[in-house]
């Protein structure tokens, strides 16, 4: 070990080394044998931010770069590198294993208390048995609705959702979900009136064909189409009869009893893991949201900065209802959220030979070219 470091000689720590030092991680050495994981629960430090922390941390201590005895430089064994990093992920498996089976210990039977984040699994079903809804791929799979790029976006996946509040999910199911326990498992069916609504006449719209065309980019309709006017209703073509198209703004499932099969799988707790799932619940992919590098200062100012791969993309709605979830279901923890977007200088490629000789070829032409018209 090297004499003389402190925490904050780690590159990244900054403000965090308070954290740190709470938590009993008041050494480089300590950082650097730290598992990332459990940094994670730590207000503040998302997964990125432990890693780049542990990583720097070995680096100031010289791991990457000892000496061998005959002098050469070892940089973790390519050998031996193999057969560490599989046994370091098969503990890592087991050990989540184990917390997840110590946190269901833990909640098994206690009830859902109002305000709890909360995971939950479920199978939804139209009154005539249609299975419209699940919680996992293999599901899915079994219903026969599963679609692959469903799939990759991780559509089928529990509802992250606030016991109580409501806007994750329909009124029938936040009063169920508030009386239920953890891990229990529950059948219910909710009626239209707390479901999708009933059916509303006054949502149906009958449109000339000129002007559905018009309003259509020229197109004719066509059956099942959707169709958004310009309030930003979103509707389907029901019907087109008698010159009229028949276009219905109901919920697809207005006036249908809904049965759920419920189940509430885990509890939300760590600071940066309800905030993954609010990013989740945005459209970010569960294995993207951990690349998100979380600051949260004592302000209550939440820094977020933004992967290299999301920089090119149109984030301006995502970040702004994020923001919003954020300030409204984390007020006490959360007031401002910045997001840092970081562009890094691109590398200019120096010119080819090929490049070069054309440059000299150009140049001598356009010389040429000079001299022949001052001599005209």
């Amino acid at each position: 070990m090297v004499l003389g470091m402190n925490l904050e000689d780690v590159k990244g720590v900054g403000k965090k080394q308070e954290v740190l030092i709470e938590a009993g991680i008041d050494t480089v050495e300590k950082l650097a044998n730290a598992d990332v994981d459990e940094l994670t629960q730590l207000k503040g430090i998302g997964k990125a931010t432990a890693e780049k922390f542990v990583s720097n941390a070995k680096d100031l201590l010289g791991y990457s770069n000892k000496a061998t005895s005959d002098g050469s430089t070892v940089e973790n064994d390519k050998i031996s590198a193999e057969v560490e990093a599989e046994a370091e992920e098969e503990k890592r498996i087991q050990e989540e294993a184990k917390k997840l089976e110590e946190k269901k210990a833990k909640l098994q039977g206690k009830k859902v208390d109002e305000g709890d984040f909360v995971l939950l699994k479920m199978t939804a079903r139209t009154q005539k048995g249609k299975v419209f809804r699940v919680s996992t791929e293999e599901d899915a799979r079994k219903a026969g609705i599963y679609e692959e790029e469903k799939g990759k976006q991780g559509y089928y996946t529990p509802e992250f959702i606030i016991a109580g509040k409501p806007g994750f999910v329909n009124e029938g199911l936040t009063d169920t979900i508030k009386e239920m326990n953890y891990f229990e498992k529950k059948s219910v069916r909710i009626p239209p009136t707390k479901a999708f609504g009933k059916r509303d006449p006054q949502k149906i719209e009958r449109i000339g064909i000129a002007k559905f065309r018009k309003l259509n980019e020229g197109k004719n309709p066509e059956y099942g189409q959707d169709f958004t006017n310009k309030k930003g209703q979103r509707g389907v073509v029901s019907n087109i009869m008698q010159g009229k198209v028949i276009i219905d703004y109901n919920h697809p499932l207005a006036g249908q009893s809904i049965d759920y099969n419920l189940e509430i799988i885990d509890k939300i707790e760590g600071f940066n893991e309800k905030i993954e799932y609010f990013m989740i619940t945005k459209g970010i992919p569960k294995e993207s949201a951990a690349e998100f590098i979380i600051n949260h200062a004592e302000d209550k100012t939440l820094e977020i900065t933004i992967p290299k791969m999301f920089l090119f993309q149109n984030l301006t709605y995502l970040k702004f209802g994020l923001a919003m979830d954020l300030q409204t279901h984390m007020s006490e923890d959360i007031e401002n959220v910045k997001f840092i977007e970081i562009y890094e200088k691109m590398p200019i490629p120096a010119a080819t030979p090929a490049e070069s000789v054309m440059e000299k070829v150009e140049a001598y032409n356009k010389e040429r070219d000079n001299e022949t018209e001052e001599n005209k």
